[in-house]
């Protein structure tokens, strides 16, 4: 059932990854919509640059793979926006890697930006938005469910952002929170290029058919406001991702709805047990 849209005058939105791109590009409509929005990202002169586009608006330079970093910059970001109403954990990065043969260390630095960058934000704002408007939306990918060669790296962490997502919603579910996922197929934009910009990545891409098909920026920048303002479950773009991923979300369903039965009561024993690892591990 189709949530009523709520007005975005006045909400507090945190948006990781905000220097450029979709996240940029969201800021400054929320901006123009009458939302107050903080940003984090990495690179400081463009940073400043959306700011200013949005009113001067609080930013802060934040690598999400850096945990501490990460809680610093919600913690100050949230502070300048006296609470949040809404995250977007954003942030992400994208490199051809062949499983075989390519370089591990882009493996795990995806991994460490799209995956863990993803869960320390949503670990971080969480407490801040777990009310009863509150709102977060963690950004996977289309990749999530259709996997490509040369993005096994990409695609692990978006399949693990997907499973981050809906494993927060049923867990914040009693505060009157939601939690939706974004699911985007090729959108245009710096990333998009750079990371089909190599000869071996473009090939793929045209063998991809209409999934590899590049879509205009403002096709997911639309999706994505629409889906804060009904704080939907999931946003799609462009329309058709919504169909190809229609079976994953029934089963979904399901299990969020079965989820909840006594579930305040077993996430307390949890974060007061000391649950081992299945198997010990060597000490680093």
């Amino acid at each position: 059932m189709a949530s009523t849209p709520a007005s975005l005058a006045g909400r507090r939105v945190l948006i990781t990854g905000a220097a450029r791109g979709i996240g940029a590009a969201v800021a400054e409509r929320l901006h123009a919509r009458g939302a107050r929005v903080a940003l984090a990202g990495l690179e400081p002169e463009l940073l400043e640059q959306v700011a200013a586009r949005c009113g001067g608006a609080p930013w802060q330079v934040c690598d999400v793979a850096d945990r501490a970093q990460v809680d610093a910059a919600v913690t100050g970001l949230a502070a300048q926006l006296s609470g949040l109403d809404v995250v977007m954990a954003n942030a992400g990065i994208a490199a051809q890697v062949p499983l075989l043969g390519g370089d591990p260390e882009i493996f795990e630095r995806t991994v460490q930006v799209n995956l863990l960058g993803v869960y320390y934000t949503l670990r971080a704002t969480a407490p801040h938005i777990a009310h009863g408007s509150g709102y977060a939306l963690a950004i996977a990918s289309l990749a999530a469910a259709l996997h490509l060669p040369l993005l096994g790296a990409y695609s692990a962490s978006k399949a693990g952002v997907e499973a981050l997502g809906n494993t927060l919603r049923i867990e914040l579910k009693s505060s009157g929170a939601r939690v939706g996922v974004g699911y985007f197929a090729e959108i245009d934009t710096d990333m998009t290029r750079r990371g089909f910009g190599t000869e071996a990545a473009a090939r793929v891409s045209r063998r991809g058919g209409p999934f590899t098909r590049v879509a205009p920026l403002e096709t997911a920048v639309d999706a994505i406001v629409r889906g804060i303002e009904r704080r939907s479950r999931r946003v799609v773009a462009p329309r058709w991702v919504g169909a190809m991923l229609a079976p994953r979300m029934l089963v979904q369903h399901v299990v969020d709805a079965g989820a909840q039965r006594d579930l305040d009561e077993v996430l307390a024993i949890a974060r007061a047990e000391d649950a081992p690892l299945t198997t010990e591990q060597p000490r680093r």
